[in-house]
């Protein structure tokens, strides 16, 4: 997964008040949640619809280029929150999580079904009922969904999680909990 980057500057200012007094400057107010406190960021709206364009999955790890006034310093960050107002195409708040790209993260990744199961070409329906999983991983190996070729259900057949193939990188969890049909 390629890692695309976001400039970002440190901002002084807090409250509701930061919004009305942009002045026009299409500016999206963002905290930045390290292991201590956070850090109140500013970053330009068009670049981050640009990201979130050039985006495939819903896990969005990306470097954050941060201007402090004093130099720059990228950081490695996951997007955890996006607010945005829901007529127009305006995004008003969006929170970034600092990560370490060494440590594993618990992720939730989206099950894409492929092939037709032999079971509805006998005239069976296909019921996705998971639609997607936790797993755990290093940012780095994170992908956009998951694959599961379905080709072999017969009618009445399912398909568990503890079933599914997964990356060498990544750990399934809760599979042997509850075995969820997909």
């Amino acid at each position: 997964m390629a890692q695309s980057i976001l400039s970002a500057h440190v901002r002084e200012e807090k409250g509701k008040g930061r919004l009305t007094n942009s002045g026009g400057t299409n500016k999206s107010c963002s905290p930045l949640c390290p292991n201590t406190s956070p850090v109140m960021l500013s970053v330009n709206e068009f670049d981050l619809k640009t990201v979130l364009k050039s985006a495939t999955g819903e896990n969005i790890v990306l470097g954050l280029q941060i201007d402090t006034g004093k130099g720059n310093e990228t950081k490695n960050v996951i997007l955890k929150e996006l607010q945005s107002d829901p007529i127009k195409p305006i995004y008003y708040h969006a929170d970034f999580y600092e990560i370490s790209m060494d440590r594993e993260l618990t992720f939730n990744i989206p099950i894409h079904l492929i092939n037709t199961p032999a079971g509805v070409a006998d005239g069976g329906i296909l019921q996705h009922v998971k639609r997607e999983v936790s797993v755990s991983c290093l940012p780095g190996n994170l992908v956009d969904y998951l694959e599961v070729d379905v080709s072999g259900l017969q009618i009445g057949g399912s398909i568990h999680v503890k079933e599914v193939v997964f990356p060498r990188a990544f750990a399934a969890l809760k599979m042997l909990k509850r075995p969820w049909q997909l």
